[in-house]
């Protein structure tokens, strides 16, 4: 006879968010990058967090090398930046080298792109023409790689591109922004979740990481999806020395490895203070 644990479908894997910056400008320091703290916002208030970040400046090779494995890896990607038309953006070429078709100008980026031309003509008082040789080059943000899908840009009208699940914005956040969630809310909506994620944390005193690491892997090993989380402190200004230990994950499961966290912690009797809870939701 069949188990009917043998034939309960498994769960879908969960799904990965990764961030790619492109551009010397922030590896520089000229600019700071306001692109993480929004993604983690972003993706916070949907019930997700994001799994890791990549910078990279403005050299081709290795935004190729960035973007490949980006497409291999079946994450949902948002990459910010090069996207323009100047020869310092790269990543509109870049995208199509790594997936290895051509660049072709994509008929509803055209579309809205002689439309925001047409815009600053009015808005100049000025005559618009579409062969004048600078409004023939700006059609150039309009070629993505073959088969790539536009994403709407509410500021002016100059479109983003989705390959997959991987998606191009600008590097202007009041541009990129708007975009990011657009792309969440209409592409990925089936995977928010509401109060999914829970972290608890205590503030310890007196102790040495290295002492409460065996305690860290118990945890981990006996919770299987919770991580256990160690952020240690030398000057805070309210907490002074000090460790905060916690740890995050499903709510229900959180719970309980809190507990037996809190139970370790007491058999070293060290001294315990505030206890910290922040929630997705």
């Amino acid at each position: 006879m069949t188990s009917p644990l043998q034939t309960r479908p498994l769960p879908d894997p969960p799904r990965h968010f990764g961030l790619i910056i492109v551009g010397d400008e922030i590896l520089s320091g000229k600019r700071a990058d306001k692109h993480l703290p929004k993604m983690i916002e972003l993706l916070k208030a949907r019930g997700l967090q994001l799994d890791y970040a990549d910078y990279v400046g403005d050299a081709p090779a290795r935004i190729v090398a960035t973007l490949q494995r980006a497409f291999a890896s079946g994450d949902v990607v948002f990459s910010c930046g090069g996207i323009g038309a100047t020869p310092d953006d790269h990543t509109r070429q870049c995208a199509a080298q790594a997936l290895g078709v051509e660049l072709a100008l994509h008929p509803q980026a055209e579309a809205l792109i002689r439309e925001r031309m047409q815009d600053m003509a009015r808005e100049q008082g000025t005559v618009y023409v579409a062969d004048r040789p600078d409004n023939v080059h700006r059609l150039n943000m309009g070629m993505f790689p073959a088969g790539a899908e536009i994403i709407p840009n509410p500021f002016n009208k100059i479109p983003g591109f989705s390959c997959g699940d991987v998606h191009f914005l600008p590097g202007f956040p009041v541009m990129a922004w708007p975009m990011m969630e657009w792309v969440l809310d209409t592409h990925y909506r089936q995977l928010f979740r509401a109060d999914a994620w829970l972290e608890q944390s205590v503030i310890v005193f007196g102790a040495m990481e290295a002492t409460l690491t065996p305690l860290m892997q118990d945890i981990e090993a006996a919770f299987p999806g919770v991580k256990v989380f160690s952020l240690p402190s030398v000057d805070h200004p309210e907490y002074g020395r000090h460790i905060e230990l916690g740890v995050k994950g499903e709510p229900v499961t959180v719970a309980a490895a809190y507990l037996q966290l809190l139970a370790g912690l007491r058999a070293f009797k060290v001294s315990l203070g505030p206890e910290l809870v922040q929630r997705l939701e």
